[in-house]
Protein backbone atom coordinates (compact mmCIF):
# COMPACT_ATOMS: atom_id res chain seq x y z
CA UNK A 1 0.00 0.00 0.00
CA UNK A 2 1.42 3.35 -1.23
CA UNK A 3 1.80 6.09 1.14
CA UNK A 4 -1.14 8.06 -0.03
CA UNK A 5 -3.53 5.11 -0.39
CA UNK A 6 -2.52 4.32 3.89
CA UNK A 7 -3.21 7.90 4.76
CA UNK A 8 -6.99 7.38 5.40
CA UNK A 9 -6.33 4.63 7.28
CA UNK A 10 -3.87 6.20 9.54
CA UNK A 11 -6.10 9.29 9.96
CA UNK A 12 -8.70 7.16 11.18
CA UNK A 13 -6.71 5.02 13.18
CA UNK A 14 -5.85 8.69 14.68
CA UNK A 15 -9.38 9.32 14.84
CA UNK A 16 -9.99 6.25 16.87
CA UNK A 17 -7.79 7.18 19.25
CA UNK A 18 -8.83 10.40 20.21
CA UNK A 19 -12.85 9.44 20.27
CA UNK A 20 -11.49 6.90 22.96
CA UNK A 21 -10.50 9.68 24.99
CA UNK A 22 -13.88 11.33 24.50
CA UNK A 23 -15.47 8.50 25.67
CA UNK A 24 -13.80 8.05 29.03
CA UNK A 25 -13.86 11.52 29.92
CA UNK A 26 -18.27 10.94 28.71
CA UNK A 27 -17.67 8.17 31.70
CA UNK A 28 -15.80 10.38 34.09
CA UNK A 29 -18.65 12.30 33.76
CA UNK A 30 -21.56 10.35 34.04
CA UNK A 31 -22.26 11.05 37.84
CA UNK A 32 -21.36 14.63 37.89
CA UNK A 33 -24.54 15.73 35.08
CA UNK A 34 -27.22 14.92 32.69
CA UNK A 35 -26.64 13.66 29.27
CA UNK A 36 -27.25 16.57 27.59
CA UNK A 37 -24.80 18.57 29.30
CA UNK A 38 -22.33 16.10 27.64
CA UNK A 39 -23.48 16.39 25.09
CA UNK A 40 -23.72 20.47 24.32
CA UNK A 41 -20.40 20.45 25.03
CA UNK A 42 -19.10 18.14 22.57
CA UNK A 43 -21.35 20.25 19.55
CA UNK A 44 -21.13 23.45 21.11
CA UNK A 45 -17.08 23.27 21.66
CA UNK A 46 -16.63 21.31 18.30
CA UNK A 47 -18.44 24.24 16.36
CA UNK A 48 -16.04 26.45 18.57
CA UNK A 49 -12.86 25.10 17.13
CA UNK A 50 -13.87 24.27 14.56
CA UNK A 51 -15.36 27.55 12.97
CA UNK A 52 -11.77 28.91 14.25
CA UNK A 53 -9.84 26.74 12.64
CA UNK A 54 -11.74 27.26 9.31
CA UNK A 55 -11.65 30.92 9.94
CA UNK A 56 -7.89 31.06 10.49
CA UNK A 57 -7.23 28.75 7.73
CA UNK A 58 -9.43 30.43 5.37
CA UNK A 59 -12.03 28.00 4.56
CA UNK A 60 -15.15 29.13 3.74
CA UNK A 61 -17.94 28.21 6.29
CA UNK A 62 -21.23 26.43 4.58
CA UNK A 63 -24.75 26.69 6.07
CA UNK A 64 -27.58 25.92 3.44
CA UNK A 65 -25.74 23.35 0.63
CA UNK A 66 -25.49 21.13 -0.91
CA UNK A 67 -27.91 18.50 0.61
CA UNK A 68 -25.91 15.93 1.39
CA UNK A 69 -24.18 17.88 3.97
CA UNK A 70 -27.01 18.58 5.92
CA UNK A 71 -27.80 14.69 5.71
CA UNK A 72 -24.58 14.36 6.92
CA UNK A 73 -25.25 16.82 9.70
CA UNK A 74 -29.11 15.67 10.90
CA UNK A 75 -28.22 12.01 10.61
CA UNK A 76 -24.97 12.71 12.42
CA UNK A 77 -26.60 14.92 15.35
CA UNK A 78 -28.84 11.82 15.92
CA UNK A 79 -26.32 9.55 16.17
CA UNK A 80 -24.42 11.87 18.72
CA UNK A 81 -27.26 12.18 20.98
CA UNK A 82 -27.96 8.28 20.93
CA UNK A 83 -24.56 7.81 21.44
CA UNK A 84 -24.23 10.04 24.99
CA UNK A 85 -27.31 8.49 26.15
CA UNK A 86 -26.00 5.13 25.68
CA UNK A 87 -22.35 5.70 27.06
CA UNK A 88 -23.93 7.43 30.18
CA UNK A 89 -26.09 4.71 31.24
CA UNK A 90 -24.10 1.54 30.08
CA UNK A 91 -20.26 0.39 30.06
CA UNK A 92 -18.09 2.34 27.59
CA UNK A 93 -16.83 -1.32 25.92
CA UNK A 94 -20.62 -2.53 25.39
CA UNK A 95 -21.35 0.78 23.97
CA UNK A 96 -18.63 1.37 21.82
CA UNK A 97 -18.85 -2.48 20.27
CA UNK A 98 -22.94 -1.17 19.05
CA UNK A 99 -22.24 1.91 17.94
CA UNK A 100 -19.06 0.27 15.68
CA UNK A 101 -21.37 -2.03 13.97
CA UNK A 102 -22.21 0.76 11.00
CA UNK A 103 -19.27 -0.66 9.35
CA UNK A 104 -21.91 -3.04 8.33
CA UNK A 105 -24.67 -0.57 7.67
CA UNK A 106 -22.02 1.63 5.73
CA UNK A 107 -21.48 -1.70 3.30
CA UNK A 108 -25.18 -2.38 2.97
CA UNK A 109 -26.14 1.08 2.62
CA UNK A 110 -23.28 1.66 0.11
CA UNK A 111 -25.75 0.34 -2.47
CA UNK A 112 -28.66 2.68 -2.18
CA UNK A 113 -26.72 5.85 -1.20
CA UNK A 114 -23.27 5.05 -3.51
CA UNK A 115 -24.66 2.88 -6.33
CA UNK A 116 -22.26 0.05 -5.22
CA UNK A 117 -22.56 -3.34 -4.94
CA UNK A 118 -22.02 -5.10 -1.16
CA UNK A 119 -19.44 -7.93 -1.53
CA UNK A 120 -20.90 -11.62 -0.58
CA UNK A 121 -19.18 -11.56 2.47
CA UNK A 122 -21.41 -8.92 3.63
CA UNK A 123 -23.93 -10.43 4.62
CA UNK A 124 -22.56 -13.61 6.81
CA UNK A 125 -20.78 -10.86 8.51
CA UNK A 126 -23.86 -9.10 9.31
CA UNK A 127 -25.09 -12.20 10.66
CA UNK A 128 -22.09 -13.05 13.31
CA UNK A 129 -22.45 -9.68 14.36
CA UNK A 130 -26.25 -9.86 15.36
CA UNK A 131 -25.36 -13.00 17.04
CA UNK A 132 -22.57 -10.83 19.12
CA UNK A 133 -25.16 -7.79 19.62
CA UNK A 134 -27.29 -10.42 21.24
CA UNK A 135 -24.76 -11.85 23.25
CA UNK A 136 -23.78 -8.78 24.82
CA UNK A 137 -27.95 -8.17 25.21
CA UNK A 138 -27.79 -11.65 27.02
CA UNK A 139 -25.10 -10.21 29.93
CA UNK A 140 -26.46 -6.92 30.16
CA UNK A 141 -30.80 -8.16 30.95
CA UNK A 142 -30.48 -6.30 34.02
CA UNK A 143 -29.03 -3.09 32.34
CA UNK A 144 -30.85 -0.12 30.48
CA UNK A 145 -32.76 -1.92 27.21
CA UNK A 146 -33.07 2.18 26.25
CA UNK A 147 -29.38 2.46 26.06
CA UNK A 148 -28.91 -0.26 24.39
CA UNK A 149 -31.06 0.46 21.62
CA UNK A 150 -30.30 4.11 21.55
CA UNK A 151 -26.50 2.04 20.78
CA UNK A 152 -27.70 0.17 17.99
CA UNK A 153 -30.01 3.42 16.32
CA UNK A 154 -26.95 5.40 16.68
CA UNK A 155 -25.06 2.68 14.44
CA UNK A 156 -27.22 3.10 12.09
CA UNK A 157 -27.28 7.08 11.69
CA UNK A 158 -23.92 6.70 11.75
CA UNK A 159 -23.32 4.89 8.79
CA UNK A 160 -25.56 7.77 6.97
CA UNK A 161 -23.69 10.14 8.35
CA UNK A 162 -20.43 8.77 7.22
CA UNK A 163 -21.65 7.70 3.44
CA UNK A 164 -23.16 11.61 3.01
CA UNK A 165 -19.41 12.59 3.94
CA UNK A 166 -18.31 10.92 1.33
CA UNK A 167 -20.40 12.83 -0.65
CA UNK A 168 -19.58 16.21 0.09
CA UNK A 169 -15.61 15.15 -0.03
CA UNK A 170 -15.11 18.87 -1.97
CA UNK A 171 -15.94 20.45 1.37
CA UNK A 172 -13.08 21.39 3.41
CA UNK A 173 -13.38 19.27 6.53
CA UNK A 174 -13.29 22.17 8.92
CA UNK A 175 -15.91 23.53 7.41
CA UNK A 176 -18.22 20.11 7.63
CA UNK A 177 -17.24 19.62 11.04
CA UNK A 178 -18.21 23.24 11.97
CA UNK A 179 -21.84 22.75 10.17
CA UNK A 180 -22.42 19.70 11.89
CA UNK A 181 -20.90 20.24 15.64
CA UNK A 182 -23.83 23.55 14.84
CA UNK A 183 -26.82 20.72 14.37
CA UNK A 184 -26.17 19.10 16.66
CA UNK A 185 -25.84 21.67 18.73
CA UNK A 186 -29.41 22.96 18.24
CA UNK A 187 -30.70 18.89 18.42
CA UNK A 188 -28.57 18.76 22.26
CA UNK A 189 -30.83 21.80 23.10
CA UNK A 190 -34.40 20.31 22.04
CA UNK A 191 -33.21 17.58 24.28
CA UNK A 192 -32.62 19.07 26.86
CA UNK A 193 -36.43 20.14 27.10
CA UNK A 194 -37.54 16.70 26.06
CA UNK A 195 -35.80 14.12 27.27
CA UNK A 196 -35.52 14.21 31.28
CA UNK A 197 -32.49 15.54 33.70
CA UNK A 198 -31.66 13.85 36.57
CA UNK A 199 -28.81 16.31 38.13
CA UNK A 200 -28.27 19.56 38.54
CA UNK A 201 -25.03 20.94 36.94
CA UNK A 202 -22.20 21.80 38.99
CA UNK A 203 -19.47 23.53 37.37
CA UNK A 204 -16.88 23.07 39.30
CA UNK A 205 -13.02 22.75 38.20
CA UNK A 206 -12.87 18.87 37.65
CA UNK A 207 -15.90 18.51 35.84
CA UNK A 208 -15.49 22.03 33.99
CA UNK A 209 -11.85 20.28 32.55
CA UNK A 210 -13.76 16.96 31.61
CA UNK A 211 -16.54 19.06 29.55
CA UNK A 212 -13.67 20.96 27.98
CA UNK A 213 -11.97 17.61 27.16
CA UNK A 214 -14.72 15.70 25.73
CA UNK A 215 -15.25 19.14 23.37
CA UNK A 216 -11.91 19.15 22.14
CA UNK A 217 -11.04 15.54 21.67
CA UNK A 218 -14.55 15.16 19.80
CA UNK A 219 -12.98 17.61 17.22
CA UNK A 220 -10.13 16.37 16.94
CA UNK A 221 -11.11 12.78 15.89
CA UNK A 222 -13.95 14.89 14.16
CA UNK A 223 -11.44 16.01 11.85
CA UNK A 224 -9.41 13.00 11.50
CA UNK A 225 -12.12 11.13 10.77
CA UNK A 226 -13.30 13.63 8.21
CA UNK A 227 -10.35 13.40 6.41
CA UNK A 228 -10.16 9.45 6.03
CA UNK A 229 -13.89 9.75 4.78
CA UNK A 230 -13.02 12.45 2.08
CA UNK A 231 -9.92 10.39 1.08
CA UNK A 232 -11.15 6.76 1.35
CA UNK A 233 -13.31 4.14 0.42
CA UNK A 234 -16.09 4.23 3.25
CA UNK A 235 -16.62 0.90 3.37
CA UNK A 236 -13.22 -0.47 4.14
CA UNK A 237 -11.71 2.75 6.10
CA UNK A 238 -14.52 2.79 8.60
CA UNK A 239 -13.48 -0.79 9.36
CA UNK A 240 -10.45 1.05 11.62
CA UNK A 241 -12.75 2.49 13.77
CA UNK A 242 -12.47 -0.75 15.48
CA UNK A 243 -9.45 -0.02 17.02
CA UNK A 244 -11.41 2.20 19.45
CA UNK A 245 -13.11 -0.65 21.18
CA UNK A 246 -9.72 -2.41 21.89
CA UNK A 247 -8.20 0.88 23.38
CA UNK A 248 -11.64 1.31 25.56
CA UNK A 249 -11.26 -1.45 26.94
CA UNK A 250 -7.13 -1.17 27.79
CA UNK A 251 -8.90 2.33 29.47
CA UNK A 252 -11.48 0.80 31.88
CA UNK A 253 -8.75 -2.15 32.57
CA UNK A 254 -6.19 1.09 33.73
CA UNK A 255 -8.61 3.40 35.27
CA UNK A 256 -11.24 1.39 36.75
CA UNK A 257 -10.10 -2.28 36.96
CA UNK A 258 -12.27 -3.67 35.04
CA UNK A 259 -12.76 -7.17 34.12
CA UNK A 260 -14.58 -8.69 31.26
CA UNK A 261 -16.30 -11.70 31.35
CA UNK A 262 -15.88 -14.75 28.82
CA UNK A 263 -19.35 -13.49 27.40
CA UNK A 264 -18.56 -10.10 27.14
CA UNK A 265 -15.64 -11.11 25.29
CA UNK A 266 -17.26 -13.58 23.39
CA UNK A 267 -19.90 -10.87 21.94
CA UNK A 268 -17.54 -8.45 21.69
CA UNK A 269 -15.39 -10.08 19.35
CA UNK A 270 -18.51 -11.51 17.28
CA UNK A 271 -19.62 -7.81 16.82
CA UNK A 272 -15.72 -6.99 15.86
CA UNK A 273 -14.55 -10.02 13.92
CA UNK A 274 -17.03 -9.47 10.98
CA UNK A 275 -15.92 -5.62 10.20
CA UNK A 276 -12.30 -6.48 10.60
CA UNK A 277 -12.88 -9.74 8.51
CA UNK A 278 -14.50 -7.77 5.72
CA UNK A 279 -11.04 -5.07 5.37
CA UNK A 280 -9.03 -7.90 5.25
CA UNK A 281 -10.84 -9.41 2.41
CA UNK A 282 -10.63 -5.86 0.44
CA UNK A 283 -8.89 -5.84 -2.65
CA UNK A 284 -11.34 -6.21 -5.27
CA UNK A 285 -13.31 -3.56 -6.55
CA UNK A 286 -16.72 -3.37 -5.74
CA UNK A 287 -19.55 -3.68 -8.71
CA UNK A 288 -20.81 -0.17 -9.44
CA UNK A 289 -24.33 0.06 -10.63
CA UNK A 290 -26.41 2.44 -12.10
CA UNK A 291 -28.14 5.04 -9.84
CA UNK A 292 -31.32 3.99 -11.39
CA UNK A 293 -31.03 0.17 -10.24
CA UNK A 294 -30.67 0.99 -7.15
CA UNK A 295 -33.40 2.88 -6.86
Amino acid sequence: MSRSSSLPYLWMLCGAASFTVMALLTAGLRERCDWQWVAIARSGLAMLFAIVLALFGGAPLVVFRPASLWARSLAGSISLLCGFYAMTHMQLSEVLSLTNMFPLWVAVLSWPMLGEWPKFDVWPAAFVGVVGMLLIYQVNLEGDKIAMGAALLSAFTSAIALISLHKVREIDPRAIVAHFSGVALLGCVVAMFVFPREKSLVLDLPTTLLLVGVGLFATIGQLFLTLAFSAGPPARVSVVILSQVGFTMLGEMLIWRRTFGWQTLLGIGLVLAPTAWMLLRGGEPVREIPLEEAG
